[in-house]
């Protein structure tokens, strides 16, 4: 069955831009009240950065359709996407606060990291999984430059405690991968994926 709309699980506008950029219809289909959506981002231990994003991933799939059966609504596909920023091995998540963001962004500067983004289709042709590695290369960063972008108030609620897209554009020397991916998500692999489950764009 061709479908024409997609179901994006998720609440990043930066994912809704880019799908509208390659003409994907999408509605939102978001976590009610009585779901607990931070619970399923928990670190397992022993996990590594690419098994836990496309666990994660796959989980807020699971949690997506059984959202779509509860809410009886048509059965377009669902897209999910969990973005993780690790340096050495280790998960850089979403900062709690101001000075857990200057820290993160410290330890990012003057060095590579890896931003790992998978992308979840799930249809009823079944689920569809696709993992984006990209590396990407910080220059040098100064203490008042730090203090600078952790005021702008952009670091919090982002992987990382940045995002490529915004002023810490400026930090970036260079990127090997995705744009896109580092974004939070990658669509020449979302668009293999929304292909495998017939949809329309």
């Amino acid at each position: 069955m061709i479908h024409d709309t997609l179901y994006l699980a998720s609440q990043s506008p930066r994912r809704r831009e880019l799908l509208d950029q390659i003409g994907v219809r999408h509605t939102l289909l978001l976590a009610g009240a009585d779901e607990d959506a931070e619970a399923l981002e928990v670190v397992l231990s022993g996990e590594t950065p690419d098994d836990y994003v496309q666990r994660v991933c796959a989980l807020k799939a699971e949690a997506a359709l059984r959202r779509r059966e509860l809410r009886a609504l048509p059965d377009n596909p669902i897209l999910c996407a969990d973005t993780t920023v690790c340096r050495d091995g280790e998960i850089l998540g979403k900062p709690a606060d101001a000075d857990e963001a200057a820290r993160m962004l410290a330890s990012l500067a003057g060095r590579s990291h890896r931003v790992l983004t998978a992308v979840t289709v799930a249809s009823t042709l079944g689920l569809h999984h696709a993992l984006s590695i990209s590396e990407v290369t910080f220059r040098p960063l100064r203490d008042d430059e730090i203090a600078r972008y952790v005021a702008s108030g952009e670091p919090l609620g982002k992987a990382g405690a940045y995002g490529i897209q915004g002023r810490a554009a400026e930090f970036v020397e260079r990127i090997a991968g995705s744009y896109s991916g580092i974004m939070g998500l990658p669509l020449f692999e979302t668009a293999a994926l929304l292909r495998q489950a017939q949809l329309r764009f």
